[in-house]
């Protein structure tokens, strides 16, 4: 039994009172009596608000649910379905034109595009990697990646390959003469580059086979550092920094006639460090260290220490860099990502703080605490003091405002000038994309992105019209006209209320970390879309994904994009349902097992090691990148189909079980694995298997509370092996 320690009312573990008091207050203005009064007073406030609002989702989700029941699919009567949702309450009335008002946001949000990390912060290596992926080697992550490609001479081999070196420094040339191209000839003829006076100023003088030139755009050239003939270069183009390293005595450098050892790229501006989907914190212990990491980063004292090559290597975060501008005066850049965090959503509640005997709302609690912890930012992180919260699964324009209010609430007791919360808009449940506009008005003085999580509104999707009939497949469901609406509702909605030149409308992720060459393909059509950043799955991918944002303008996509016609509604309501027998047995069957797959090979590692993100390898050994959001399509895309009769409970849990098998076989090289095939009544099986089987159930089609529960039992039983 925990002996939880009482603070103005409230009984608090133990854990989360010592971090408060003797990590997270040491330092700051504000007194632990403050902090728990002021505390204690937004719980007592905004807690019942939180189960109105949860009752509410309930409420509308069962009026959905009959009407389905009673019509069928939207399709066979689109106009009264749209009556219907208005008449009780669903969509609400769209608010006049505006714009935001949102002041004290960073050039990162306002007025630069470029990749965005998202990154479980409860992983202190990752964490660390992630902010320090502001720069990243161009020539690393070709060598490293298919984008150069792997057939031939060019396989990378045990050793270093001369030819796909070679391959790597050709294809740098080609994003030099794309980005930053010379008045004549081209950087891969190159002999030569010369930091040189010109007049009071400098400017970079480049020899090449045919004789001296520079830059066709001179103003290119912003800084340089080291000596002016051997060091760093410093190009800027679509606001964007590229560095090139003059090193002709390293090894690189010395097969480049003019010494190039490496080109690094401005790469992720920003990262979104995660206390959500990606993460597995189930109680107060995991949620104490999500919050530690979080101040570590914060107050820039994050380290962590882990075994590479054989050798024991500490990571720390990395300092700005340093330069000369072309006047000679010092020219900083700065050295990390510009760190936003994602806050959990209004659902789940924690036992680590009771109220009247009761656990409170998770979400208030991360509002409070990372709020804290971000009070140690002393302008290291954001330059104007702001703290950004990406606030997850809010369902429609009446949860924004309710986010707003914790945020309000939370700025007074700890003595914050209005609106330094800064709030980020998920998008991603069918019910705000359905309101956007409004959702944006209600967080307009403090909005600072708009995002699409195209992977939870589509099992918000799939949910919300569970009883209107059998789903497509996953890969059916992609192309599909409302999620190309979807997307295109969100940048033009943004653009009408302002986003431009203000702040970040948003873009999912690349859920294939391996397949770099298919996402340099693909993902250039976020920023020709109009969107400002989009989520990347690692600091490799950040920085080849960086390229398109020299490709790509994206203020000037906006300007094409701002007057375009909305896609109507009936558009964005339009998933269709399966065709009765359109499906063969084999084609349901191979279906379940990916779905059964994806599912097992993730809640296998969350529930027994409490890894919240993970590289799954799916039934042809693709790995995917899977977090509870893809968890939530899988698992209610197998209810649904339970549901509505193409495949039998006994099916559903014979597939599970021979996947297990599958999943056991992809998992043989993890030590601290334990097998499920060998125990179908493990912790772990039954939580993959009730996922599928009760989905339908669940509130919104959400994983989290099967997870949470499954998760906890296996550490009490941890918790109880080792007090024997």
């Amino acid at each position: 039994m925990t002996s939880y320690q009482t603070k103005s009312g409230l009984s608090v573990h133990p854990m989360l009172v010592d971090f408060v008091e003797r990590e997270a207050l040491p330092g700051l203005k504000i007194t632990a009596e403050q902090f728990w009064a002021g505390f204690a007073a937004m719980l007592a406030e905004h807690v019942p608000t939180n189960a109105r609002l949860l009752a509410k989702r309930d409420e509308l989700q069962g009026q959905i649910d009959d009407w389905h029941r009673r019509y069928g699919p939207v399709s066979s009567n689109p106009q009264g379905y749209e009556f219907f949702l208005r008449d009780i309450g669903y969509l609400v009335d769209e608010p006049g034109d505006f714009s935001i008002e949102t002041l004290g946001l960073d050039p990162e949000i306002s007025s630069l595009c470029g990749p965005q990390l998202v990154v479980p912060v409860s992983n202190a290596r990752y964490a660390l990697n992630a902010a320090n992926a502001r720069w990243g080697s161009l020539y690393d992550a070709l060598y490293g990646t298919d984008v150069i490609s792997r057939d031939g001479d060019l396989a990378p081999g045990q050793g270093y390959n001369a030819a796909r070196g070679a391959a790597v420094v050709a294809r740098a040339a080609q994003f030099l003469d794309e980005a930053f191209p010379l008045a004549a000839g081209s950087h891969k003829d190159v002999t030569g580059y010369h930091v040189v006076k010109n007049g009071e100023t400098r400017m970079l003088a480049v020899d090449t086979h045919a004789g001296r030139t520079g830059l066709r755009d001179p103003s290119a050239f912003v800084g340089y550092g080291g000596t002016e003939e051997n060091g760093e270069i410093v190009l800027r183009h679509n606001g964007l920094h590229a560095i090139l390293v003059i090193a002709p005595k390293t090894p690189i450098g010395a097969a480049h006639a003019a010494g190039l050892s490496d080109v690094i790229v401005e790469a992720a501006l920003t990262t979104i460090q995660d206390c959500e989907d990606s993460v597995a914190a189930v109680d107060a212990e995991d949620k104490v260290g999500v919050y530690r990491n979080w101040l570590g980063l914060m107050n820039g004292s994050l380290q962590d220490t882990f075994e590479k090559g054989g050798k024991s290597v500490t990571r720390t975060l990395k300092n700005d860099r340093s330069y000369k501008d072309v006047d000679g005066q010092p020219l900083t850049l700065k050295g990390r990502s510009l760190l936003l965090v994602r806050n959990v959503g209004h659902l789940m509640t924690t036992d680590a703080v009771l109220l009247d005997g009761k656990p409170v709302g998770e979400g208030l609690m991360d509002a409070a605490l990372t709020a804290l912890c971000a009070l140690h930012d002393k302008g290291n992180n954001s330059r104007t003091g702001a703290i950004y919260v990406v606030k997850p699964k809010m369902h429609g324009p009446e949860e924004v405002a309710f986010a707003c209010a914790i945020f309000s609430s939370v700025e007074k007791f700890l003595d914050l000038a209005p609106n330094t919360i800064k709030i980020g808009i998920m998008d991603e449940e069918r019910r705000t994309s359905a309101n956007l506009k409004a959702a944006i008005y209600q967080a307009r003085a403090r909005v600072f992105f708009i995002n699409t999580g195209f992977l939870d509104r589509t099992g918000d999707e799939i949910h919300t019209s569970m009883e209107a009939g059998a789903v497509l497949r996953k890969d059916e469901i992609k192309g599909e006209r409302w999620i190309a609406s979807y997307e295109d509702r969100n940048v033009l909605i943004g653009l009408a209320c302002g986003f431009s030149g203000k702040a970040q409308i948003g873009k999912g992720m690349w859920a294939r970390p391996d397949d770099m060459a298919a996402m340099m393909d693909a993902k250039i059509g976020h920023p020709n879309s109009g969107a400002n950043t989009a989520w990347v799955p690692s600091p490799t991918a950040a920085t080849l994904h960086a390229l398109h944002y020299h490709q790509v303008d994206v203020f000037e996509a906006q300007k094409r994009r701002h007057n375009q016609p909305l896609p109507p509604l009936s558009d964005l309501f339009s998933m269709p349902v399966q065709v009765p027998y359109s499906l063969s047995r084999d084609e349901i069957t191979r279906e379940l097992e990916n779905n059964a797959q994806g599912i097992l090979g993730y809640v296998v590692r969350w529930v027994q090691q409490g890894v919240g993100c993970s590289k799954v390898p799916d039934i042809n050994n693709v790995g995917l990148m899977e977090d509870r959001a893809t968890c939530r399509i899988s698992s209610q895309a197998v209810a649904n189909w339970l549901r509505h009769g193409l495949v039998s409970r006994d099916e559903v849990t014979s597939v599970f079980e021979r996947m297990a098998a599958v999943v056991d076989a992809q998992n043989a090289g993890d030590p601290i694995y334990r097998p499920m095939a060998e125990n179908y009544q493990s912790v772990a099986f039954q939580a993959a298997l009730d996922l599928a089987l009760h989905g339908a159930d669940q509130p919104s089609g959400y994983t989290e509370p099967l997870l949470h529960a499954a998760r906890r039992k296996v550490k009490a039983r941890e918790a109880g092996k080792l007090a024997q």
